[in-house]
């Protein structure tokens, strides 16, 4: 492997790695706009721009040796770009020295030239890369004094993206995706020169799938969300990890919170899940299931209630019917924390068979890229914990059949509308009772004789099993009661730090609690309690009984961006995570 040396530093580099990837791995980085390493190469915008030299040698093939006994270097009569310059044994890289420095001022410079001064109303700034290196590569001058060019501006480019002209530098980001991950090349310069700007080809849009994709890597401001626009700023959100849970994939991706509401998901690097990419839909669909029409109380037979009181009611129902009349309907939807409780206490406690989850499969969703027809992020962990009937106990394929012979009288559903469902609703009436653990009033939660508030994946901790087998760790974005707590300094800084007037601070906080916690609650009103205190005490009580998850903890998960059941001790090698916008504030 070829060895070189950035800026005195002496490091090893793999071979045909070009200078940025190289200084990406060893942790240093290079400033650059159009550069993005999920995408080809374009070297348009020069911002990466080093001093590039090998050691000189004698006729003799020894190298020379200058005044100060130091190797002389023999530099290159021009910079080299570090996004297409391949490493080559025995290279110098200097990317901090006058003449470095003096092209990142010139580039700068020009960039700027034509650049509206409009970022107080940027939806980029805070994480905008001209910003920052302005900041850290400008001189902060410009000699420009004539009139700047103006282009078009709030320009829709596809039904989720719009498009300013003035504020684009021309890096090529967007086009380069269109074509090369989103297979749908609409996107083209036209106008090159100064008045060069990004249009679709005639007749066309881009619609694609994962066309938001191309806001998160624009480095300025001339990509915005429409969906998002002016909605926040990026100071103003806390940003925590998560998993999307709208399909089977589990794409990594950062929850941005103000407010206590959800404002905004966007992907997060997992070079074994979704690389740098989500789909729109695991964006778009997450907001109105986080923020709006939530169960925020617990109720019995529509009027509202408390904990304590439901619970019991929820004990007393249980008890007056026999284990083989009682139906619990889990979700693929939930955690695996919340699976394995729904199994504990199904066998523990109310000691039924009749234990299953319904499958939400949608083959018009799917794709070749991402993302899956399965709609749930857990369905191979409900399999790996065995949320399906035992013994003959009845399932999702005759609960119908079931109900209307009043076999099965009392059913329990988690996170699922079993009314609003096209095989059970029929016959819901034929039912005693409906127990509904939901996040979202349904069908179910109108019908059910109590109602539980169950919070939703951005208000727990917790694990989902991918569909390639990866459990990986989510965390709590969103303030519930329940939470308040734990979440503490993870709130945005005017959650945590608004006054009781401020109308920022105003956001709900729903009475609910994570699904196996409702469970628990259950079981200790039963008088078989489960003891678990914590979604780490649940996780770990799985890999201590569940051969899958052997070697498993919250630690490990995090450590290595998930671990494969039945291979914890197998983990992937760690590799340095690309972040594109590094001035974000994470806390």
């Amino acid at each position: 492997m070829p060895q070189i040396i950035i800026d005195g530093q002496r490091i090893e580099a793999a071979a045909g790695a070009t200078i940025i990837e190289a200084a990406l791995l060893a942790e240093k980085t290079i400033p650059y706009f159009c550069w993005h390493p999920g995408l080809s190469v374009a070297g348009n915008c020069r911002m990466c721009l080093v001093n590039v030299g090998f050691p000189k040698k004698s006729p003799d093939g020894q190298p020379e040796i200058d005044s100060d006994g130091n190797v002389a270097i023999q530099w290159g009569p021009k910079l080299s770009i570090a996004c297409a310059t391949p490493v080559a044994d025995g290279m110098v890289i200097d990317t901090e020295g006058q003449r470095t420095e003096h092209a990142q001022h010139a580039i700068m410079e020009f960039l700027l030239i034509n650049h509206p001064l409009d970022c107080p109303i940027c939806d980029e700034a805070g994480q905008c890369k001209l910003q920052e290196y302005a900041f850290k590569h400008s001189n902060g001058k410009s000699r420009f004094i004539e009139q700047k060019n103006h282009k078009d501006k709030r320009v829709p480019l596809g039904p989720n993206v719009l498009f300013d002209g003035e504020r684009c530098i021309s890096c090529s980001r967007c086009i380069r995706f269109a074509d090369e991950i989103a297979k749908q090349p609409a996107l083209t310069f036209v106008q090159r020169g100064d008045h060069v700007t990004i249009q679709t080809f005639p007749g066309m849009e881009f619609d694609s799938p994962y066309s938001m994709n191309v806001i998160d890597i624009c480095p300025v401001g001339a990509l915005t969300s429409i969906d998002f626009r002016f909605h926040s700023r990026v100071w103003e959100m806390s940003f925590t990890n998560s998993i999307c849970p709208g399909c089977a994939r589990g794409c990594n991706v950062k929850l941005g919170v103000r407010d206590n509401e959800l404002q905004r998901i966007e992907p997060r690097t997992n070079m074994h899940v979704n690389e740098y990419w989500m789909c729109d839909a695991g964006r778009l669909e997450q907001y109105p299931y986080v923020n709006e029409n939530r169960v925020i109380e617990p109720s019995m037979k529509g009027n509202p209630s408390d904990w304590q009181s439901a619970l019991a009611s929820c004990a007393d129902i249980l008890k007056a019917y026999k284990p083989s009349e009682i139906m619990i309907i889990g979700s693929a939807r939930g955690t695996n924390e919340d699976i394995h409780a729904t199994v504990k206490f199904a066998r523990e406690t109310v000691k039924t068979h009749n234990i299953d989850f319904l499958d939400h499969r949608d083959p018009i969703f799917a794709d070749e890229f991402l993302r899956i027809a399965d709609r749930t992020p857990n369905h191979a962990g409900a399999i790996a914990l065995g949320l399906r009937p035992q013994d003959h106990g009845a399932n999702a394929d005759n609960l119908a059949q079931r109900i209307a012979k009043h076999q099965v009288k009392v059913v329990i559903a988690i996170q699922e509308d079993i009314v609003g469902h096209p095989e059970f609703g029929a016959n819901a009436s034929s039912v005693d009772h409906i127990i509904a653990i939901s996040s979202n009033h349904n069908a179910t939660t109108q019908y059910a004789s109590i109602v539980l508030p169950a919070s939703t994946y951005a208000e727990v901790e917790g694990t989902f099993t991918n569909i390639d087998r990866r459990v990986q760790l989510i965390e709590p974005a969103v303030t519930t009661k329940e939470n308040e707590r734990h979440m503490g300094m993870k709130m945005s800084r005017w959650d945590k730090l608004g006054a009781f007037n401020d109308r920022w601070t105003q956001g709900e906080k729903r009475n609910s609690r994570p699904a196996w916690k409702i469970l628990v609650g259950i079981s200790e009103a039963c008088g078989t309690a489960m003891k678990f205190t914590s979604a780490e005490d649940v996780f770990n009580d799985i890999a201590l009984h569940n051969q899958h998850f052997k070697g498993m903890n919250y630690a490990s998960l995090e450590e290595y961006q998930g671990l494969r059941l039945d291979k914890a001790s197998e983990p992937e090698a760690k590799a340095v995570i690309y972040v594109s916008h590094v001035l974000k504030p994470q806390v």
